[in-house]
């Protein structure tokens, strides 16, 4: 089989494309056909370095397929299963293991691209959204990148728990592609902080470096700052006096690992998810499709903020 590893850390450039021996599953493992895989800022965060691992190492964390061998000891999991995960070493492949447990079935009507793309982003979107700050009626909601993957689907599912949602993007184009997920009002980079000055509940920002002093004069008194990740780089060190000055707010990083770690919690969110998707609440925007060997170009393409949607490898 066909695979992408990292050996040393790097720019697009260390994606090795390099042909492998077909795996074989171990004690509470499954080998799946990878149908199609997610690709995302924490694979960059992993090929860099800046996300340390042991090297050599697989890359991807996100994909869905069908399941062509079972491990023992694997129970509820057989041969010709539709399934998809996410936070799984590995899946820039064309055959991946999978830990049994960690993966979810995939319902008639949901596609595997459909899937794939919705795990890693649908479900941090669905923690953040549900349990980091529990979005209710009313609240007054800054999701940064509202024209990314992960930024339409915060939008979405903010917007399903009844808020009203302001978004950050760059581009007039990008402004449509915001506005028609559901955001209410769009804004530049440039001027966003004064524009909400003191007034948002939450904000999710993902970007990072550059956005995160705005964000913070943005929020209420009181209000919480969800940085879940850093596009533009990280966010320099500060003193947490600014959180009492600008009105005794809250911080928080969070990650998804911490919120499928229980298998019921992972299978509640994915099937929440899915739920969505095949009830047309929820929109998977898959804007760009690369073959496996043309990872490098996914990472440069997403690195440059050349998309808009949801990117994917195909095997």
């Amino acid at each position: 089989m066909h695979a992408i590893i990292v050996s040393t850390p790097g720019g697009p450039e260390a994606l090795e494309y390099v042909e492998r021996p077909d795996p074989v599953p171990g004690e509470g493992e499954v080998v799946v056909d990878v149908a199609a895989a997610g690709v995302n800022f924490i694979d960059i965060y992993h090929r860099s370095g800046a996300y340390p691992l042991s090297l050599p190492t697989p890359i991807g964390s996100e994909g869905a397929g069908t399941v062509s061998a079972v491990g023992p000891g694997v129970r509820d999991v057989a041969v010709g299963d539709s399934v998809a995960w996410a936070n799984v070493l590995g899946s820039y492949a064309e055959k991946a293991v999978v830990p049994a447990d960690r993966l979810v079935p995939v319902p008639e009507g949901v596609s595997a691209e459909v899937a794939a793309a919705a795990m890693l982003q649908g479900m941090t979107a669905h923690y953040l959204t549900h349990s980091t700050h529990e979005v209710k009626e009313g609240d007054q909601v800054l999701v940064h990148a509202g024209a990314g993957g992960m930024g339409q689907l915060l939008i979405q599912l903010a917007k399903l728990k009844g808020a009203k949602v302001f978004t950050t993007v760059s581009t007039g184009e990008k402004e449509k592609l915001a506005r028609a997920a559901g955001a209410d009002e769009v804004l530049r980079y440039e001027d966003f902080a004064e524009a909400l000055n003191g007034t948002i509940d939450v904000v999710y920002d993902g970007v990072g470096k550059s956005t995160f002093d705005g964000g913070l004069q943005a929020l209420r008194p009181r209000g919480l700052m969800a940085l879940y990740g850093a596009a533009s780089g990280p966010v320099p060190p500060f003193d947490p006096q600014t959180l009492n000055k600008q009105g005794s707010l809250f911080l928080t990083r969070p990650t998804l690992v911490h919120y499928i770690a229980e298998r019921q919690e992972l299978l509640q969110r994915a099937s929440d998810l899915f739920g969505w998707i095949t009830a047309g609440q929820l929109a998977i925007n898959i804007s760009h499709r690369y073959a496996l060997a043309d990872a490098r170009q996914a990472h440069e393409d997403l690195a440059a903020r050349r998309t808009t949607g949801k990117l994917l490898l195909i095997p």
